[in-house]
């Protein structure tokens, strides 16, 4: 991926703060989907936010829990009315519920969550002030004050909070030009303007790569909640062995250097590098303006490495979870062994009108965040000492003792009523044995076939799609006129930084290439595995196979998508043909290239006449020396 991130940012305002939280207990298997047990004080988490809230901003409730509790959610007014609520239990696990109210009242506001069986509702206080209080104020240690730890009760808020973030119906696939965007809508963001400073209003500029924006997201929740961050500077991996960590830093040791100008010299955003640490912090900056540089710290700092170090590494800022409906919540972060980073956002559980579904987001080098669907030609997972260790994992948890910080040890995150989730058993799985159990955590109960296949047809399409952003931002690069992008050598084109890395797409065709294999093996799978499926009792595992591939061909004829010639005019393709044109896709990804020649326009057709540019020789000459890489569907490994 990348070796290094810069970003723009014009006057950063993320202050802290934490809002009302109820600790709750160690994490235990839930019961099963729509079950009603009674809840204790402790079960639940409460944020309201604004931190401080008044009458002159929105006060939005966030009510989570550990458990599936079925219930209501009210917010009542100080008057007695209840002035809004709602019986939309959303995630699974953690479960929460949510409600605003636009313009509250001032006065003593209540939360309360009731059931309709014989449990007790659960009842919060929130005061609502009738004036803006006095905005929060940086400490004289670190970047910001630290107000609250994680634990079961901020870990819920946070999977709570990434899972309204990226919320949309299961069949559509949302994506953003950058991270900001995402941030700056208030309908997604529950913790938008938390500090009460317009702080989300402000001129920000966030580009996040894949590995990057797992630690933008939780160092984002971390600050405006004041909890405790870090992160690690670690190897990529080489000479056979996988990455390994060095260093580790966070929000208490890094002491942010002056920004080159002030903040109040120009409106633009300020391009921040990374800088050599002074020893004391500019109060003069405050705390916003720390926060700032701290993220450009955080951006130069980890890479796809981070992710994939060894699961027994207590060194680590990720720690490997078991595969589970308990484990793999919002937040969760997978590392590819090739180099990609994704992380979870929301699960859908299997129902009568389809499969269960694990939704993911990822960022992009041309600054692109995404959201997508969990299967093979998405998360690709290998195991190679020489890669690291790939998987499903969770961030390290970071405690304060005696005036310091420091990350829980792979030991104490098993014991931790709190955690107790660290778990070596993706170590032990081989790669068919890894698909086989996420297709058993995802559908529990065995599914239907052709409803399985269109599923995985409609990952394929969501796939191709997303491609074709991809070409055409670098199209438009094209239209720039900067000139040929460099091509890097050997197992390097994966990984490099430039305009290469932004608008070419190796890993992406990679993938995609994968995913082809994938949707043309899936009649063959079903029939080695016709166990996962309710078989028709009529019809034998060599009927089904034969239904299922006409159905494959018929459903790859009749979907289409259109992408833009080097002309401006629209072309429409089919599935189908992605599929036929997966020879040429093995050399499709150079960004130097016409897009004609990026979906595999045969020579001398209609489609192709459209294109003028073509890579320089010697650059073809390496795709070709290259191209086995593709054919053979596998990642060279690292220098």
């Amino acid at each position: 991926m990348v070796l290094a991130r810069r970003f723009l940012i014009a006057k950063i305002l993320f202050p802290l703060a934490i809002a009302i939280l109820v600790c709750l207990p160690a994490i235990a298997e839930p019961a099963a989907e729509g079950s009603q047990p009674c809840a204790e004080a402790s079960d639940i988490a409460v944020l309201n936010s604004p931190i401080a809230p008044w009458k002159g901003a929105p006060l939005r409730v966030v009510l989570a829990s550990e458990k599936p509790l079925d219930g209501e959610l009210s917010l009542i007014a100080p008057d007695g009315a209840v002035a809004v609520k709602t019986a939309e239990r959303r995630g699974g696990p953690p479960y929460f519920w949510i409600l605003e109210v636009t313009s509250p009242a001032a006065g003593s506001w209540k939360a309360i969550l009731a059931s309709d069986g014989a449990c007790e509702a659960v009842t919060r206080e929130i005061v609502v002030r009738d004036r803006q209080p006095a905005a929060p104020q940086a400490g004289n240690a670190g970047v910001w004050p630290l107000r609250a730890t994680w634990n079961r009760a901020t870990e819920n808020l946070y999977s709570a909070w990434i899972e309204k973030l990226f919320d949309a119906p299961v069949e559509a696939a949302p994506s953003w030009p950058v991270l900001h965007e995402v941030l700056r809508d208030r309908s997604r963001n529950l913790l938008f303007n938390h500090l009460g400073l317009r702080e989300d209003e402000k001129n920000i500029v966030m580009r996040p790569d894949c590995a990057d924006l797992p630690y933008f997201l939780r160092a984002y929740f971390a600050f405006k909640m004041g909890l405790p961050f870090g992160f690690s500077k670690c190897s990529r991996g080489a000479g056979g062995e996988g990455p390994r960590c060095f260093e580790w830093t966070n929000s208490q040791m890094f002491e942010p250097a002056r920004p080159p100008r002030p903040e109040s010299a120009s409106p633009l955003p300020i391009l921040f590098r990374q800088p050599a640490p002074p020893r004391t912090v500019p109060q003069r900056l405050g705390l916003a303006a720390s926060f700032g540089r701290y993220l450009s710290a955080v951006a130069d700092g980890v890479h796809s490495g981070s992710a994939r170090t060894s699961a027994n590494d207590n060194n680590t800022d990720y720690y490997p979870v078991a595969l589970s409906e308990r484990t793999l919540r919002p937040g969760t972060i997978y590392a590819d062994p090739y180099g990609h980073v994704l992380m979870l956002v929301k699960r859908v559980p299997q129902s009568g009108e389809g499969a269960g579904v694990f939704l993911a987001v990822d960022g992009q080098p041309d600054g692109t965040v995404a959201r997508k669907r969990f299967w093979r030609g998405n998360f690709l997972f290998a195991q190679n000492p020489a890669l690291g260790s790939p998987g499903f994992k969770h961030f390290r948890p970071i405690v304060r003792e005696g005036g310091t910080l420091r990350r829980l040890s792979n030991e104490e995150i098993s014991t931790s009523a709190d955690y107790g989730d660290f778990s070596l058993d993706q170590a032990r799985l081989g790669v068919e044995d890894f698909y086989d159990r996420m297709e058993d955590v995802m559908s529990p109960d065995p599914l239907d076939p052709s409803r399985a296949l269109l599923e995985v047809i409609a990952a394929l399409e969501e796939q191709v799609k997303a491609r074709v952003t991809s070409v055409e931002n670098g199209r438009k690069y094209q239209t720039t006129n900067r000139g040929v992008a460099d091509m890097p050598d050997g197992p390097s084109i994966f990984e490099t930084v430039g305009a290469w890395e932004d608008f070419a797409t190796p890993s992406r065709d990679l993938r995609l290439l994968i995913a082809i294999d994938v949707a043309r093996g899936f009649p063959d799978r079903v029939a080695r595995r016709p166990d996962r499926y309710a078989m028709p009792k009529d019809k034998s595992a060599a009927d089904v196979k034969a239904d299922l591939e006409t159905t494959l061909a018929s459903e790859l004829s009749t979907r289409t998508f259109s992408y833009t010639r080097s002309d401006g005019s629209a072309w429409t393709l089919a599935l189908r043909d992605v599929l036929e044109r997966s020879v040429a896709l093995e050399m499709a990804y150079n960004v130097n290239d016409c897009v004609e020649l990026r979906w595999g326009a045969p020579e001398g057709t209609d489609e192709a006449s459209t294109c003028k540019r073509r890579a320089p020789a010697a650059q073809r000459t390496k795709m070709q020396d290259y191209r086995a890489w593709f054919h053979e569907r596998r990642r060279p490994a690292r220098a």
